[in-house]
């Protein structure tokens, strides 16, 4: 394959020191300048100011140079313009205006999470101990950013550049509302979904395990019941445990553990899901709000474009 990740993004929001204080509270690393980098995937969230919310950039890896000519001659052959540096190339997706940049760029390699211990119905791990899960006290920071979903008025259009020109595989499909693409061995790194119009739905952060998905979720909603939107639960598609949050600007932004693995040369054959299934498996019924965003109207009105 080859890109190989989601590398970084850049959201645009109209109030930066909020916006600042929710992705500080969500435990990624302030670096300076509004950028902000996780435990494992450096630099991967930067902020600057726009009236309107809108995911501004997604940057995607690739492994060499090699990759972005063969990208360069792909897009160029289906009429997307790009420019070209040493190291990366920008184009812009057509139906939704947001910046596409591939970099060169190593591949990520975790540490090994070491699980905690479990006790289950015939077997006993933990003895004369509390569970960690009960007892850490410390703050969740995610590891890496894992996936974004971004709605398009044109979904061909948007089908054609992720899958015809730059190369993702589809994992899943939602009948008659989006796909789920994959660029690495995770299930998927970006959801497009038909909409109105274009604009940021969420971003999505990999924490160690369902544990630190509830202990992360306590400490965002201390004091700020406002930013809940959805969970606890787990996904049908990606199998993924989940809670999502609300940024100031109205951005969800979720945690997620436990994503299904696809390795690259597997021979995946992607299911088309309806209903409840193209959501989630168990968990909390998804608010209206979490389908239709509350200020989706008022980005419409004002011809917003993500």
């Amino acid at each position: 394959m080859t890109l190989h990740r989601l590398d970084s993004i850049v959201l645009g929001v109209p109030d930066l020191i909020s916006a600042t204080a929710f992705y500080e509270d969500f435990g990624l690393t302030h670096v300076g300048e509004q950028r902000f980098a996780t435990l494992e995937g450096s630099i991967q969230l930067s902020l600057v100011a726009t009236p309107r919310r809108r995911l501004v950039t997604a940057t995607f890896a690739v492994d060499d140079t090699d990759d972005l000519a063969r990208v360069q001659r792909n897009l160029a052959s289906r009429g997307f313009p790009a420019a070209r540096t040493a190291d990366r190339l920008s184009t812009i997706e057509p139906a939704t205006g947001t910046g596409i940049d591939l970099v060169v760029s190593p591949r990520l390699v975790q540490e090994p999470f070491a699980a905690a211990a479990v006790n289950a119905p015939g077997r006993v791990d933990r003895v004369n101990a509390r569970a960690d899960g009960a007892v850490l006290e410390t703050r969740i920071k995610p590891r890496r950013l894992g996936h974004i979903v971004l709605g398009t008025p044109n979904f061909d259009a948007s089908h054609q550049f992720f899958v015809d020109a730059l190369g993702f595989k589809v994992s899943d499909i939602v009948k008659g509302e989006g796909v789920f693409l994959r660029c690495s061995t995770d299930h998927h790194n970006i959801l497009i979904q038909r909409a109105p119009m274009a604009f940021m739905h969420h971003s999505s952060w990999q924490v160690d395990d369902i544990d630190a998905i509830g202990r992360g979720a306590m400490d965002m909603l201390d004091g700020h019941p406002e930013r809940h939107v959805w969970g606890l639960g787990r996904h049908y598609a990606g199998s993924n445990f989940f809670w999502y949050f609300k940024d100031p600007a109205g951005n969800f932004a979720e945690y997620h553990s436990d994503m299904d693995f696809i390795a690259e040369d597997a021979l995946w054959t992607p299911e088309e899901l309806e209903g409840a299934r193209g959501l989630y498996r168990w968990g909390p019924p998804p608010p209206p709000s979490f389908i239709k965003p509350d200020d989706l109207a008022s980005l419409m009105i004002h011809g917003h474009s993500a």
